[in-house]
Parts: structure tokens; C-alpha cells; sequence
């Protein structure tokens, strides 16, 4: 069960990220489906997930094409609310030559998605292998579903992007904190700069209640904190062309793998293998992988 944010990006390739006051003149423009939780969602279904989606778009072309494309993937849309007053979320987004990118969102629908539309859910999310969860709706929203889950069992997985603070009492109902440098930096106040800093900021993390964290370091790979200490995995080299949605494809991948019954250390390895192919492709939601193609990938990598 995934709970979040459906956006449609709209992108541009540039040269380079555009400073502040700065016109750069881009070249292919082309529109993607987005969002955080959408995009969890479908790498999960895409990893061979079942899953269902609990979002809020608007009564629009974006919100149409939004539900269409999630019911390709076979993804339960029936607490997908639309909203008749409020325009779907968009994502501008700037991709650069090296595959960088800047984004700014209008959340539109996405701010409406409410606890009251979360209960409405509630069976299903009782009824979940897991619960997938970020923070591009509003957080009283995230806290009604990370509380349903927790009371009836049910692990939960918290993307805590975009980075914002985050109280004790909701930490300490996470299982798993998949955070990048910059979003445990915000919620540490450690610097992530080295190893010992990585380390430092999963002990902080779990002393806060999480039960397992996941630092997430772009191309060095993972670090993963649980109670028998601390491993890194590895990430894989590829050539980066885009790097939207990668810790998207990242939880999507990693929730379906636990599901499945798979140790946390296989689990992160084969999400890792996920995002580093989504890089390798252009847009959020067209660059998560199939199952067939991460399995390929990691045979290659062995």
C-alpha cells in the first residue's frame, strides 16, 4: 500500500542547471507521470508488486492521464480521490547533460489528500504486506496512515522527502527511514560529508526510534543501520542520463523485495540495482524498470 503524491512532470533537457536570474536555452521538452508516491507505486507493480495507491488528483487531463497510466501497470486506482477544486499536482523539472536536475512542484491535489481519505482506506492499509509512505502530502495525512498501519501490524516504510523535521512520536513508528544525505542532515543535523558521518547520522536516527535505516548515497550506495550494526552495499556503475525518481524506484523496489520475504541486505541490494537502471532512463514513472530487466541486471553484476 502506497500513500501519496501523483504529479505530472514536465521536463526539459539543459545543459546545465540554470543559476538564479539565468535563461539557458534547452533543448528536448517532453512530459512524464510523476509524483512521489505514484512513482513508488509503480516500481512497485513494475517489480512485480501488488499494490494499491492512495492519492488525490484533480478533475483535469493531467488527473485522466495520471489514472490511466497507473491502471496500465495494474495498480488499484480505487482510492485514487479526484478533486473538483483543486487542479492536479505538477513538477517542473530541469535535467541537465550529466543527468543532475532541479525541480520545483505545485502540489494542487496532492495538498488535499486528508486523514479523513486515508481512514477511508483503512482496510486495505490493515490488510497491506507494507506500507510505503514520503512526504509530498501533508504530514497530519502521513501520520493518520503510518498510525493505522503501526496499530494493526502492518511495517512501514517512510521516504521522509521532501526533507523536512519530523517529530519523535511518528519516527519511532517507522520501521524502515530511507533517507538521502540531505534529508538526514535536516533531521540529524550531521553533515553527511564521509563514512563516519553516514554512521554517525543512522546511530542518531535510531536512537530517535526508527528501527532500521537506510542512507541512501547516490552512486556509493546504501548504508544500512539495524540493530546488528552497520553494512554498506555497494551501488552499480552506470552512465546517468536522469536521475528523477531514482529513490523513488529505490523504495518502490525495496517494499516489493521485503514483501517477498527477502533478507533487509538482499532487499537493498536489489533495490539499488532498480535505481541504478532507472538513471539510465529518461523521465520518473518511464524509467522504473521491469522485474525481468533488475533480475537480468543483477546476473550481469555478479
Amino acid at each position: 500500500m502506497v500513500v501519496g503524491s501523483s504529479n505530472t512532470d514536465i521536463i526539459i533537457r539543459v545543459p546545465r542547471i540554470p543559476r538564479a536570474g539565468e535563461t539557458v536555452l534547452g533543448g528536448k521538452f517532453f512530459t512524464a507521470a510523476g509524483g512521489k508516491g505514484a512513482n513508488q507505486a509503480v516500481g512497485a507493480a513494475r517489480a512485480g508488486g501488488k499494490v494499491a495507491l492512495i492519492a488525490r488528483v484533480g478533475r483535469d487531463t493531467f488527473g485522466d492521464q495520471a489514472i490511466a497510466g497507473l491502471l496500465r501497470d495494474r495498480i488499484d486506482v480505487s482510492r485514487v480521490f479526484r478533486d473538483k477544486r483543486t487542479a492536479s499536482g505538477v513538477a517542473l523539472i530541469f535535467v541537465a547533460q550529466d543527468g543532475e536536475n532541479s525541480i520545483a512542484v505545485a502540489g494542487g491535489a496532492n495538498a488535499k489528500l486528508s486523514p479523513s481519505d486515508v481512514k477511508k482506506a483503512a482496510g486495505v492499509i490493515r490488510s497491506a504486506a507494507l506500507l510505503v509512505a514520503q512526504l509530498e502530502t501533508p504530514l497530519a495525512t502521513v501520520t493518520a496512515a503510518v498510525e493505522l498501519a503501526a496499530k494493526a501490524g502492518v511495517p512501514v516504510i517512510l521516504n521522509p522527502a521532501p526533507a523536512r523535521p519530523l517529530p519523535n512520536s511518528l519516527l519511532e513508528r517507522i520501521s524502515i527511514l530511507t533517507p538521502n544525505e540531505t534529508e538526514a542532515e535536516l533531521l540529524t543535523g550531521i553533515k553527511v560529508t564521509d563514512a563516519a558521518a553516514a554512521a554517525k547520522a543512522c546511530s542518531k536516527l535510531r536512537s530517535r526510534g526508527v528501527g532500521i535505516v537506510i542512507l541512501t548515497l547516490g552512486k556509493r550506495g546504501a548504508l544500512l543501520a539495524d540493530a546488528s550494526g552497520r553494512r554498506l552495499v555497494p551501488g552499480f556503475k552506470v552512465k546517468t542520463v536522469d536521475s528523477t525518481a531514482a529513490g523513488d524506484i529505490f523504495n518502490g523496489t525495496l517494499s516489493v523485495a521485503l514483501a517477498e520475504g527477502k533478507a533487509v541486505l538482499d532487499a537493498v541490494r536489489f533495490a539499488s540495482a532498480a535505481a541504478a537502471l532507472s538513471v539510465t532512463r529518461l523521465g520518473a514513472q518511464p524509467s522504473a524498470p521491469s522485474r525481468a530487466d533488475i533480475e537480468k541486471f543483477l546476473r550481469r553484476a555478479m
